[in-house]
């Protein structure tokens, strides 16, 4: 299917390294984006994923998935939509979206659904891809709230934190870990299923894989009292952006602050090592329709500005 001099595929598996390699110099990915990230949980997910060529040159890909007449932008990614070379021009990104939308109806899709990136993970922001959304004719249909620090910027962590902090950096110790199972199975299952009566996104089998793919973009720092594990931070390093994507602590580690020992520990060492931000996640909840007021004044008192992460729905009249 084709558009001018723009031709649209779905990804094969023999595109795996040429994709990746796309991935590693674009002006809007992340290392999830990377098949081996994407594929470990490849059987739970009917994989749309498109690649966009300019001729015979790759200049976009969408990580993408199936379901009937319906297009996700990645259901098993955080974030997602249309990744873009460092070099694309907004006309350029107007005229791929065309040829995108061309291929989705020509393959029985009358429905997409955009998962965007927050604009602090670009290498090189630019925001046409909103732009162009809505003036084509996708709705925007939620916004959450992401909570991020600018290590740029001054901190701004509250007062009462910084005396706790400092009150229990003589009593913990933030060990750097190559192993999960300590805090998976002592800290972060048994506290998600008492708390939210849920499970990790990952299982512990999972992110020790993700982890042996990705050694240095996946790291696990726990907080140990009396030689005990009390609290644990897995990060997901990105290059200039940090991610918490789990924070858990013991209900001894909740009387010590051991998770904000962590977390105050950690802005601290990335800000000194000249990261740019650090991504702490969102505070909806019921698929962005509400908030979690505790969730959310934590964070801002660990310094946290809201980032709004957007979902477009583009339905296909014809």
């Amino acid at each position: 299917m084709t558009l001018k001099k723009y031709i649209v595929k779905r990804y094969e598996t023999k595109n795996h390294s040429e994709w990746n390699a796309f991935i590693s110099t674009a002006k809007n990915a992340t290392f999830l984006f990377n098949r081996d990230f994407m594929e470990y949980h490849s059987d739970r997910f009917d994989d749309f994923s498109l690649m966009i060529y300019e001729e015979d040159k790759l200049v976009s890909v969408l990580p993408a998935n199936r379901v009937g007449a319906t297009i996700y932008s990645h259901q098993g990614l955080t974030y997602g939509g249309l990744v873009f070379s460092f070099k694309n021009k907004a006309n350029k990104t107007n005229e791929i979206i065309d040829a995108v939308v061309l291929f989705f109806k020509g393959n029985s899709v009358n429905e997409f659904l955009y998962k965007q990136l927050p604009i602090f993970y670009f290498s090189k922001i630019s925001s046409e891809i909103d732009y162009f959304l809505l003036q084509k004719g996708a709705d925007l249909v939620r916004k959450d709230m992401n909570l991020a620090i600018n290590l740029s910027q001054n901190l701004t962590i509250s007062k009462s934190k910084l005396k706790h902090f400092n009150k229990s950096d003589a009593k913990l110790q933030m060990v750097e870990e190559t192993d999960f199972t300590h805090f998976w199975n002592h800290v972060l299952q048994p506290r998600l299923n008492d708390k939210y009566n849920t499970k990790p996104v990952h299982k512990l089998e999972e992110i020790s894989l993700l982890k042996s793919y990705f050694p240095d973009n996946i790291k696990q720092f726990s907080a140990y009292f009396e030689g005990q594990i009390v609290a644990g931070i897995t990060i997901f390093d990105f290059g200039n952006v940090i991610k918490s994507q789990y924070g858990a602590t013991t209900t001894e580690g909740e009387k010590l602050r051991a998770l904000d020992f962590l977390f105050i520990t950690l802005i601290h060492q990335y800000k000194t090592e000249g990261k740019l931000y650090f991504d702490m996640g969102i505070v909806n909840e019921n698929e962005g329709k509400e908030f979690n007021l505790g969730l959310l004044n934590q964070k801002e008192e660990l310094g946290c500005e809201i980032y709004n992460q957007d979902y477009y729905k583009w339905t296909f009249n014809d």
